[in-house]
């Protein structure tokens, strides 16, 4: 989109860091709430937001001409069915979950920021994680269909709190559909794009209990593909470059219509 990577909130400081693109403060792992890594969750990372603020690092007219994205990827259900969580308590989880967020965006906003890109959750069921049990071979109902609730009850939140301000404030990066969008294009063409079989990692695991970068007494339990850019995902949740490449050519025009015209 000819923005440049927005500076990490940890290299604020460092010599020659330009901070005219802005900054990020998101953190690895990190969710709405506290997940199982030790970092700063959203409302945290809005407070350090608020300090650069308060010390004048960006003025009213640069907030005025700036976009806030707000990524969540699934660590908030990582950690509840880590903690075990429950699948009948999960649509409640959901709710109070995107009812927090609802509330940080609200607080985005009125920190001065004018437009704010919220995306919703992948197709968690085309996760290879999940399509493990299936030789990689179809994505899970079940994994999807957590994921096409969120995103319901994410879509009228951001709705209500646009009708609440009276102007689209927060717009929602359709991230499902440009994943399966991306996935369905590969497996639809395989002889004619670079993914070949779109739902197996480049990074697996060599037996059950390991993940990919895990080793036991010197010994890697895992293996990697010979060429990581031939496959849409990287591990067991993350999209390799090229996979993530794919993602944004699907999400190209509808995010172009929103920020850029």
């Amino acid at each position: 989109m000819g923005i440049r990577s927005p500076t990490p909130y940890r290299w604020r400081k460092r010599e020659n860091t330009s901070l005219e693109y802005g900054m990020n403060f998101a953190f690895g792992g990190t969710g709405v709430f506290d997940t199982l890594v030790s970092a700063p969750n959203m409302t945290i990372q809005i407070d350090l937001f608020q300090r650069q603020l308060q010390k004048k690092l960006y003025t009213k007219v640069d907030l005025n001409s700036s976009i806030a994205l707000v990524s969540l990827a699934g660590n908030d259900y990582t950690a509840y069915l880590a903690r075990n969580g429950t699948t009948e308590g999960l649509s409640a989880f959901t709710k109070s979950m995107i009812k927090q967020l609802g509330l940080n965006l609200q607080r985005i906003h009125g920190l001065g920021v004018r437009k704010i890109a919220v995306m919703n959750i992948q197709p968690l069921g085309c996760l290879p994680s999940e399509t493990i049990s299936d030789l990689y071979k179809n994505c899970s109902t079940s994994g999807n269909s957590v994921a096409l609730f969120h995103n319901q009850v994410l879509e009228k939140t951001v709705e209500k709190l646009n009708n609440k301000s009276k102007e689209s404030v927060s717009v929602i990066l359709n991230m499902y559909k440009a994943f399966l969008s991306a996935l369905k294009r590969q497996a639809s063409q395989p002889g004619t794009l670079k993914f070949k079989d779109p739902l197996r990692p480049c990074c697996e695991a060599v037996s059950t209990g390991y993940k990919c970068g895990n080793s036991e007494h010197g010994k890697r339990m895992y293996v990697v593909c010979n060429n990581p850019n031939s496959t849409f995902f990287w591990d067991d949740v993350h999209p390799s470059q090229a996979g993530w490449r794919a993602v944004y050519l699907a999400l190209k025009s509808s995010a172009y219509s929103h920020f850029l015209m």
